[in-house]
């Protein structure tokens, strides 16, 4: 092949690896290698210029160690490679030995040969060009043969580093769109730490203070917690208050919930499937519990959670391990799970529709979250709160709310918890058309709350009602002076709670709703008051 055709094999294949869209040092080094292979260069290497550092310096070499490389950096005009960088001409220099500018920085040349019959070693360094400015430049050594294919040699490089600057261009484009989508994301990622705090969780009642103490000692461990409560408690802000507090925070968050698809769709959404397991698998695909490995999985509604797959969960919180549906490998995943119900798992336990193992497995920490009825100080915040973001949102100023209003969301039972409140509260700032906040901005459900409120209101205020047992308390405990107060409000809760007792048939949990207090308080209330548990 003569030099002529050897030039366009080697421009054609250089042209065909500079479109492969490898890394610019697996680009470089692929290249260099075929120049190394054609044209006996020992050494390569692709110096860019640092705007950060102010210097050039070696990113991709053939021929040099790691060490070598650090050492390759050059001042602008200093030596061949930073006076290249520096005029823009390139420099071609039959003997190194003999040149008194080449600093040999790299140290990977002997510039005294050991044979004095051997050739000398030639350098090459040719300017890489982005329009009218040098970016950095390609430098080559080799053995010297004669002046002429010295020559040819430096005109063929000056042809590949105008290829190689596009290239370099396209790979420094794409290098600032990766940090700036980086930057986004870090971005996002600290936003989300930031709303997602403890302090930004709206709760002072000392049931949510319960909550609040029990997540911040468990959002630092690995523990598997299980949510309970009402629809519409705030099960899932919990579950991110955990996560994005946890060491995980900077993982995935994969939210899954378990009542929105079937039993088979649920399991390839979980676990994955491999093509050709069912029929519509046409490719592999991962599943939530993969994409969520070193991060955090929510599972909502696992009370609803088919008893097939209760069994692969199972081994999923034992041995970190699954299959994918019809595969047999196995895949291992390092995953924290947060699951959420509505439902009693007890009674569900207790039913056999939920599985005793699993469910102990679940319950290494159990959070109660109360309904908004049993944390009723919560709720004037709770509507501030959401009345900045919809005013915020929908550019309104809704901010006068009536005190008839406000006693009527007060006294509401709220069946639909936090959830509820937001939609009315939404509701009634996208309704508005000035400040006041009047009951007709209110859903139907609640205006018939309170225009029932109204009719079944006994003439005698609570107010009357609690000043004739103080009165009559006074008089029947005159003789006991010292201990009144203790005597009449224990009374007072003995009976209150007897009577919700029997109300709702015995049944604690629906007690303590009727009475808005905390199931534990409850509890403790019907102990130290000696009331019959039955």
């Amino acid at each position: 092949m003569g030099r002529a055709e050897q030039e366009l094999d080697i421009l054609e294949k250089i042209s065909q690896i500079l479109g492969d869209g490898m890394e610019l040092s697996q680009v470089f080094q692929r290249a260099m290698a075929l120049l190394s292979e054609r044209l006996d260069i020992q050494r390569a290497s692709l110096v860019l210029w640092d705007e950060s550092s102010d210097q050039a310096r070696i990113i991709a070499a053939t021929g040099l160690t790691r060490e070598e490389m650090q050492r390759g950096r050059y001042a602008l005009g200093e030596g061949i490679t930073g006076r290249v960088l520096a005029t823009g001409q390139p420099q071609v220099i039959p003997d190194v030995s003999r040149d008194p500018d080449f600093l040999n920085r790299t140290g990977s040349r002997s510039l005294k040969s050991v044979d004095p019959a051997s050739p000398p070693i030639s350098f090459i360094c040719v300017p890489i060009k982005d329009g009218n400015r040098d970016v950095g430049v390609i430098s080559v050594d080799k053995p010297f043969l004669d002046d002429s294919t010295l020559a040819a040699d430096a005109r063929l490089l000056a042809i590949i580093a105008g290829s190689f600057a596009q290239t370099i261009r396209i790979h420094q484009l794409l290098q600032l769109e990766k940090d700036k989508l980086l930057a986004e994301n870090q971005q996002l990622r600290d936003n989300l730490h930031s709303k997602y705090k403890f302090d930004n969780i709206i709760g002072s009642s000392p049931a949510m203070l319960d909550v609040l103490a029990v997540i911040a000692q468990v959002a630092s461990s690995r523990a598997t917690v299980l949510l309970l409560g009402e629809t519409g408690v705030g099960k899932e802000l919990i579950a991110k208050a955990i996560h994005y507090n946890s060491p995980r925070r900077d993982k995935a968050l994969i939210r899954v919930n378990c009542g929105a698809l079937s039993a088979q769709l649920l399991e390839s959404e979980l676990f994955g499937h491999v093509k050709g397991a069912f029929t519509g698998a046409v490719r592999d695909k991962i599943g939530r519990f993969e994409a969520a490995d070193s991060g955090t999985i929510f599972l909502d509604e696992i009370g609803t959670l088919d008893p097939q797959l209760q069994v692969k969960l199972l081994r999923v919180l034992q041995e970190r391990e699954f299959e994918r549906v019809g595969d047999h490998r196995t895949v291992k995943v390092d995953v924290r799970v947060i699951a959420a119900t509505n439902l009693d798992l007890e009674e569900e336990v207790r039913r056999g529709t939920f599985r005793e193992d699993l469910y102990y497995r679940l319950n290494v920490v159990t959070i109660n979250i109360p309904p908004l009825r049993s944390r009723r100080e919560d709720i004037a915040r709770l509507i501030d709160h959401f009345l900045d973001r919809y005013n915020r949102e929908n550019s309104r100023n809704l901010r006068k709310i009536s005190r008839d209003v406000l006693n009527t969301l007060l006294r509401y039972p709220w069946p639909g918890n936090v959830r509820e409140l937001e939609n009315a509260v939404e509701r009634a700032v996208v309704l508005s058309q000035g400040e006041d906040f009047t009951d007709d901005l209110l859903p139907l459900q609640i205006r018939l709350f309170a225009q029932q409120v109204r009719t079944d209101s006994p003439d005698e205020s609570i107010e009357d009602l609690a000043g004739k047992l103080a009165a009559h308390s006074i008089r029947q405990f005159r003789a006991q002076e010292g201990q009144i107060y203790d005597l009449a409000v224990g009374e007072l809760e003995r009976q209150l709670i007897r009577q919700a007792l029997e109300q709702t048939g015995n049944v604690k949990t629906r007690a303590a709703d009727f009475l808005g207090i905390n199931r534990n308080t409850l509890n403790k209330k019907v102990k130290d008051l000696g009331i019959p548990a039955d």
